[in-house]
């Protein structure tokens, strides 16, 4: 029990051969999060009026758009890596992808469906804000079965033991990006600490989700504050690349955070852009009624 307390021990499971294939849990569990997340939209879209066939035209898209951002995101915040190779750019099995980016990529793709279907960019972003944060949990699940995403050294109980050097983890310890990380040393397992934030996160949601909010966009804007404020927090405890100080993905989050945060502190109103299908809705006062406005094509 003492040396559990002290740190979490267990050897990772890279991969899972199956026949004269490579299966990586970690693939599992962003392919399974992303099915999860999809299923818990659903009952949530139907109620504001987002037929079954829209959601599902619109996650196609959104599954796309999320690996084309996560590469790019990743590519770009280390693009010195790819210098000497640069179609190694294209070897996505290789490794390297960035969740934020994944989840601006999956937005930015969407949105022109759901333009095209009519379909309110607020409402479907609510509806989609629990099933995001419950993708990030599962997925999450699958770096801690791969023991991804492996921090510095640390004596916190909820630290990763490493394990021997011939053991394989997705972030290798004792490698030149983890040099301090060698057989027996406890590092931050920041996988973990993102899931637990998530799941609170998660939690919050659905509580907002049955109670009366003013506005639509309020939930996909909470998720924003409350995740961008945990990978900011997070990421001071992983090895990777900064500048100014600072990781890629906090750079994206401080972005976010502060446009999240602005929203719900001083404007509290569902934003004017994005109200395909139905005119835009504003809170003239920040409460009361509401007076419908025209749509305006820009």
């Amino acid at each position: 029990m003492i040396g559990f307390l002290a740190a979490i021990s267990y050897d990772p499971i890279v991969h899972v051969p199956i026949g004269p294939l490579k299966i990586s849990p970690h693939g599992m569990g962003i392919a399974l999060g992303f099915l999860a997340g999809a299923r818990l939209m659903l009952p949530a879209a139907k109620e504001k009026g987002i037929g079954e066939d829209a959601v599902y035209t619109i996650l196609i898209r959104a599954a796309i758009g999320s690996l084309i951002g996560a590469r790019v995101a990743y590519v770009v915040n280390h693009a010195g890596d790819y210098l000497d190779d640069p179609l190694s750019i294209f070897r996505v099995w290789e490794g390297g992808i960035s969740l934020l980016g994944g989840i601006f990529g999956a937005i930015l793709l969407a949105l022109p469906v759901a333009r095209r279907l009519k379909v309110d960019a607020w409402k479907g972003l609510d509806a989609a804000a629990p099933g995001l944060a419950l993708g990030i949990i599962i997925g999450r699940i699958g770096d801690l079965v791969v023991g991804d995403h492996l921090g510095t050294a640390t004596s916190f109980f909820l630290g990763y033991r490493c394990p021997p050097l011939d053991v394989a983890t997705a972030s290798p310890c004792g490698s030149d990006t983890f040099p301090n990380a060698a057989a027996g040393v406890v590092v931050h397992q920041t996988a973990l600490y993102d899931m637990l934030l998530t799941c609170g996160l998660l939690a919050l949601l659905l509580w907002l989700r049955r109670r009366p909010h003013r506005y639509d966009g309020f939930l996909i804007i909470v998720f924003g504050a409350w995740y961008g404020t945990g990978r900011l927090i997070e990421d001071f405890l992983r090895e990777d690349l900064r500048r100014f100080g600072l990781t890629g993905s906090q750079i994206t989050a401080l972005i976010t955070m502060a446009v999240c945060f602005t929203w719900l502190a001083f404007v509290r109103r569902k934003p004017r852009w994005g109200h395909w299908g139905e005119p835009a809705m504003e809170d003239t006062a920040g409460a009361g009624p509401t007076m419908a406005e025209p749509l305006r094509e820009e």
